[in-house]
């Protein structure tokens, strides 16, 4: 696993697939995003090696189900205490309910996504104790940040949302947005189950203002992000 800041507050969590990145506020730190199975401990030794303790880490928000963004959520959780925060269409299938339903392939996308299995770790054992998982909606407000706003942005999966730090001009896209990992291309995410909302979505978030952004898959922006956000949005929408 890579790691690096992106700002003094911000670090991004780089695995095989996919990423996840750490804030952190005076008063302790927020996980967005797990990894895939098996990231809980190499995810600890991120926090320390940023100066922290796990235990320091008070909640994981996850922006959507599949598992190269929960994997790692219950193994960490353990270690460090942290609460689980996902939004309630996607919960069940995060605590392990029932299977998330899968993408709506592009034909492009398959060999794609196989690639990408191919990638993956097995899931872990279950744990002894189920994951408790706090459940978000649209519209919520979370302690960090100077006050971090819950994002609906499903197309992805029903349940994805970004998460936006209006005070601080950074936006965490999870898998709605993503930047090309040839030539860092800012474009829709992939492997959708509705693409229509999905393009909805994209142009949703690309409205707020941010100065950064951040996503599940690719190079983060660190300027002027809201405007790049926009070009690329535009170029989804309907004639």
């Amino acid at each position: 696993m890579d790691a690096f800041d992106v700002t003094p507050r911000l670090r991004l969590l780089r695995f095989p697939v996919g990423q996840a990145y750490l804030w952190r506020d005076d008063d302790g730190l927020t996980l967005i995003d797990a990894g895939a199975p098996g990231a809980g401990l190499p995810i600890a030794d991120a926090v320390r090696a940023w100066g922290h303790a796990p235990e320091d880490v008070r909640r994981i928000v996850l922006t959507h189900f599949h598992e190269d963004h929960v994997g790692g959520a219950a193994e960490f959780a353990r270690l460090s205490g942290a609460e689980v925060y996902a939004h309630h269409l996607d919960a069940p299938f995060v605590r392990g309910e029932a299977a998330g339903p899968p993408p709506v392939y592009e034909d492009w996308e398959r060999p794609l996504h196989a690639q990408a299995l191919a990638q993956l770790p097995p899931p872990l054992p279950e744990p002894d104790l189920p994951l408790v998982v706090r459940e978000l909606t649209d519209g919520d407000t979370l302690d960090l940040g100077d006050g971090a706003r819950i994002v609906g942005a499903p197309g992805h999966t029903d349940g994805s949302i970004a998460v936006h730090l209006p005070r601080h001009g950074v936006l965490l896209t999870g898998d709605a947005v993503a930047a090309s990992p040839v030539d860092g291309q800012i474009m829709l995410g992939v492997l959708n189950l509705d693409r229509k909302r999905a393009v909805a979505s994209f142009a949703r978030l690309a409205a707020l203002e941010s100065e950064v952004a951040c996503f599940g898959h690719g190079d983060p922006l660190t300027e002027n992000a809201g405007a790049a956000l926009r070009a690329a949005s535009a170029t989804y929408q309907p004639a």
